[in-house]
């Protein structure tokens, strides 16, 4: 499957922010083939002088997946990639692995023999390829009617395929950013927008919204294979009542649908919880069919982990992981 998350540019995005380098474990075998992209991290503390990593994958979602091979050779295809890749872990001084799957690819079905799975929340999706008319169908009523409002106002937009650059999508993202007083992790600064021009702008697409000759909405949007990802959003508050952040799907689907493509992710919440404000605004545009999002969990070297726990006085049980990072939470978010 070609999606932006298993491009090795997309993870280079990362490397600034997570202090790590982008790699990718291929396993090449006669039952098939398996691609793994991660951030190799070095761990901030030595073991008899030496120096070990743990890995990561890059923001978003991802995790090792199979491109080729036949269904029924596909239990023993994952055995062999935890052999090697356990083998390349010990050589590399590899000690632990945190795996965002990708809910859309269920890739965590595939390798549950390798990792520990945990469900983090529902991720929401606009199906674009199974109804005649997704705003109908996906949207819900009270969505469609603001949306007409707007519309009716004088609301106009325009989609953006391919952008020369990024400069009013990060001001206008940046502000909202403030404004909702966002963790850090949800700041990015301009060489990591001008990096996603650089290496990434065949993927890009931006919806601009804008109400009398003002810009009071934008959506930062990956695209790539059938699929459409919307990736980061900004709004004007004093413009709330126009819906700018309606209007912004509304555009995404038309193009979307226009393009063939078959679906839009939107992600999940911050949280699990049935109740999450965030899960609830997206579940506006996606009322049917939701993916299940896990988290993976792999210790492919238990007595280096063991022992970097020992250092920092780490229970090994705890919820965090790894447990020797000490609250990191680019670590444990999802």
């Amino acid at each position: 499957m070609k999606d932006i998350y298993f491009e090795k540019d997309y993870g280079r995005l990362y490397e600034k922010i997570e202090n790590g380098k982008c790699e990718e474990f291929i396993l090449n075998h006669a039952l098939g083939t398996v691609r793994h992209l991660f951030i190799k991290r070095e761990i901030p503390m030595k073991l008899d002088d030496r120096v070990f990593y743990d890995l990561m994958t890059p923001y978003g979602y991802g995790g090792p997946h199979i491109v080729s091979g036949k269904p029924e050779d596909k239990e023993e295809l994952v055995a062999v990639f935890q052999q090697e890749f356990g083998e390349y872990c010990l050589e590399n001084g590899i000690v632990s692995e945190f795996v965002r799957f990708h809910p859309i690819l269920k890739n965590h079905l595939d390798f549950s023999t390798c990792y520990e799975l945990i469900f983090k929340r529902h991720t929401i999706q606009t199906d674009l390829a199974n109804s005649a008319d997704p705003i109908l169908t996906e949207y819900s009523a009270s969505c469609r009617r603001d949306i007409r409002h707007a519309l009716k106002a004088g609301v106009e937009f325009r989609v953006i395929d391919h952008p020369e650059n990024l400069k009013n999508f990060k001001e206008l993202y940046t502000s909202t950013m403030q404004r909702n007083s966002a963790d850090a992790v949800y700041y990015f600064d301009d060489e990591y927008f001008q990096n996603c021009i650089d290496w990434l702008g065949n993927y890009l697409v931006v919806v601009e919204v804008t109400y009398q000759g003002s810009i009071i909405g934008m959506s930062l949007n990956f695209v790539c294979g059938d699929y459409i990802h919307v990736h980061l959003t900004g709004t004007l508050k004093e413009y709330h009542q126009l819906a700018p952040a309606y209007v912004l799907q509304y555009a995404l689907v038309l193009w979307g649908k226009e393009q063939g493509k078959q679906l839009i992710h939107h992600g999940g919440g911050r949280t699990g919880e049935p109740d999450d404000k965030l899960y609830l605004f997206k579940k506006k545009f996606g009322r049917n069919e939701e993916f299940e999002y896990f988290n993976g969990r792999k210790i492919w070297n238990p007595e280096v982990y063991g022992r970097l726990c020992q250092v920092v006085a780490a229970p090994m049980d705890t919820d965090q992981f790894p447990a020797y990072r000490n609250c990191e939470s680019k670590v444990t978010n999802g």
